[in-house]
This record gives C-alpha cells, sequence and structure tokens, in this order.
C-alpha cells in the first residue's frame, strides 16, 4: 500500500509540474514540445520564442543597446538573421538579393527587424523540411572548413538559442518580460 501511494505521489507531482510548466509556456499547448523532438521542433520553439520576443518588446526599446559598443537589440535581431540566411546559404539556398551587407545597422524599425527575422526563420524550417537524410551528411565549406549540411543546420539552431539569451537579458534590463515567463 505504501509503494502505490509513493508511486501515486510521484504521478500526481509530475503531472502537477506538467500543468505548471504549461502556464510558464504559453506559446506551446505542450511544454515538451520540441524537447527531444528533434530539430524541426526544437527551431519552432526558439522561432516562436524569438518572435514572441520581439513583438513584445516596445518599438522605443529596439534602439537599446547596454553599454556603448555593443549591439542594440535590433542589431541582434538582425544579426540573427543575416546569420541565418548566410548559414543557409553554405547548405544551398542563396541569400536573399534584397538584403544588404549592412542590414544589421541600417533596417532598425520593429516592423522591418520583425519582417526579417520572421522571413529568415521560415526559410530555415521550409530548407531543412526539404533537406533528405541523405543530403544532411553532404560536405559543405563554411569560412574555409569542412563541415556538413547536417552540422550548419546545428550552428543555425545553436546561433539562435544563444542570442535568445542575449536578447532575454535585453529586455530584463529594459522591463520587457518574455511572453512564456508572465
Amino acid at each position: 500500500m505504501k509503494r502505490r501511494m509513493a508511486v501515486l505521489g510521484v504521478v500526481l507531482a509530475l503531472g502537477a509540474a506538467r500543468m505548471a510548466a504549461q502556464e510558464t509556456y504559453p506559446l506551446h499547448p505542450d511544454p515538451m514540445d520540441g524537447i527531444w523532438q528533434g530539430y524541426d521542433a526544437e527551431w519552432r520553439h526558439v522561432s516562436n520564442q524569438l518572435v514572441a520576443l520581439a513583438e513584445a518588446t516596445p518599438a522605443e526599446k529596439f534602439a537599446w543597446r547596454p553599454v556603448p559598443g555593443v549591439r542594440s537589440t535590433s542589431e541582434v535581431y538582425m544579426h540573427i538573421a543575416m546569420a541565418n540566411f548566410y548559414l543557409l546559404s553554405v547548405t544551398g539556398p542563396p541569400m536573399p538579393p534584397d538584403l544588404k551587407g549592412d542590414a544589421e545597422k541600417t533596417v532598425t524599425s520593429k516592423a522591418e527587424v520583425i519582417a526579417w527575422l520572421k522571413r529568415s526563420l521560415e526559410a530555415v524550417k521550409r530548407a531543412h523540411a526539404a533537406e533528405a537524410a541523405t543530403d544532411l551528411a553532404r560536405a559543405v565549406k563554411a569560412g574555409g572548413r569542412d563541415s556538413t549540411v547536417d552540422a550548419m543546420y546545428l550552428r543555425i539552431i545553436i546561433h539562435a538559442n544563444e542570442h535568445m539569451g542575449q536578447l532575454v537579458a535585453y529586455a530584463r534590463m529594459t522591463g520587457v518580460v518574455p511572453p512564456w515567463s508572465k
């Protein structure tokens, strides 16, 4: 009987934790969506968070930077978008012809930044979905080094998550609460 009660306690605790997690991450009906579910689900997760945080940030905060000489909020988002397109181009799809090399510094309005961010996130999503498993092992050159298509996609998602952490810190410093933690 004690063992059954202990098992029931664990089940109830896990259920409560799951319900609490669902409240923490309202962007996903299932808080485990993405976790341990492969690249596409993880990409969807970070993409949703990036867009939600950008949309929650007031337009006037896009010019904010923690100290002189580091990227502003808009520059971080544009850096992500430009990196997505560049790293993706290593795998095959060309860079968008309308993406200028100085876009990180010149595209600063909230609407334009979010449009580029969404466009880059969608480009990665579509390109990865179109890759055949055998294509992922294909050799590519990135920055003069040997790599694979799969490694480039891994770099893309790691890079997006790295800057997500930076943007959460920026948001907190400017009084913006990430939507998934409200």
